[in-house]
């Protein structure tokens, strides 16, 4: 992303499009600039979606969404993880990655000041599927055990 988008009207507006957008999908955990058409380095992740479901009749928690712009990992473990994957680009298809157990990343927030962040489990998987986005793959290009799911036939909740 160019210096100049920093702090920008432009780039909050992009991120909250990109919330919404987000907002829009119950079931998704992150969101990457070019799912929306934009070719842009960024992606956003609900990270209060990552984390365990709130006890029985305590409130939902808050929507807490993490920034990161221009990233890159720069270390990831040894040990890999098989783990079920599906994509909000390509609804209904769910298959299995091998992803790393443990990945650090450094990026920029909105304001353009840098950070890094580890993770390990869901958010390493995270990491690495909204990378892919940015580099032009998609989960179901290195995804064994592909299976699509039709849920358009489900009877509505």
């Amino acid at each position: 992303m160019p210096e100049n988008l920093f702090g920008t009207e432009e780039l909050s507006r992009l991120v909250a499009d990109m919330a919404e957008a987000l907002d829009a999908e119950p079931d998704g955990v992150a969101l990457a600039a070019p799912q929306i058409g934009v070719s842009m380095r960024l992606f956003i992740v609900r990270k209060d979606r990552t984390l365990p479901a709130p006890p029985e009749g305590a409130p939902p928690r808050a929507a807490e969404v993490e920034v990161y712009i221009n990233p890159e990992i720069f270390k990831t473990s040894r040990k890999r993880a098989r783990a079920d994957e599906g994509c909000l680009s390509v609804r209904g298809t769910y298959g299995t990655t091998n992803r790393h157990e443990r990945v650090s990343i450094r990026a920029r927030r909105e304001d353009g000041s840098r950070f890094t962040r580890g993770g390990g489990g869901l958010l390493a998987q995270i990491f690495e599927h909204e990378m892919d986005h940015l580099n032009g793959i998609l989960f179901i290009d290195q995804a064994d055990h592909l299976v699509h799911i039709d849920h358009a036939h489900e009877p509505a909740a």
